[in-house]
C-alpha cells in the first residue's frame, strides 16, 4: 500500500504539495503511488527556475523504464527551484518520493488556492 502523509495536499494527477515558507512557497512532487505505478525512474525533465506555469498545464516529464509520463502544475506561479540532484540520480523520485525525490519549488500566485487541492482522506480514496 501507498505512503500518504497527512500534512500534504494532493492533485488528482499524483502530485504532492508541502507547504513552506507560509504558503508562498511550496514543494513539489509526485506521490508513493505514482512512482510505484511508473516503476524505475531513468530521468526527469522538469522546468528551469523563473517559469511561470499555470494550474493542469504539463511542465515536465518523468521517464521509467515503462513509460514517461507527465508533470503537470498543481497551482499557478512561478517555479523558484528544482531538484538539481534528479539529474545525476533521477532513482530518487522511487527511494524518497516525499523527500530527496522532490521535484520543484513553486511560489504561488494564490496562496489560498492551496485550500483547492485534495487532503491525504480525498487523495487516499482516488487511489484506494
Amino acid at each position: 500500500m501507498s505512503t500518504i502523509p497527512e500534512e500534504f495536499g494532493y492533485t488528482e494527477e499524483h502530485e504532492w504539495i508541502s507547504a513552506a515558507d507560509e504558503q508562498t512557497v511550496v514543494r513539489v512532487g509526485i506521490t508513493d503511488f505514482a512512482q510505484q505505478e511508473l516503476g524505475d525512474v531513468v530521468f526527469v525533465q522538469l522546468p528551469d527556475a523563473g517559469t511561470a506555469i499555470s494550474q493542469g498545464e504539463a511542465v515536465g516529464e518523468i521517464e521509467s523504464t515503462k513509460s514517461v509520463s507527465e508533470v503537470f502544475a498543481p497551482l499557478d506561479g512561478e517555479i523558484v527551484a528544482r531538484n538539481e540532484a534528479l539529474e545525476d540520480d533521477p532513482g530518487l523520485v522511487n527511494s524518497d518520493p516525499y523527500g530527496e525525490g522532490w521535484l520543484f519549488d513553486l511560489r504561488l500566485d494564490d496562496p489560498q488556492a492551496v485550500d483547492q487541492l485534495l487532503d491525504a482522506a480525498g487523495y487516499r480514496q482516488q487511489v484506494g
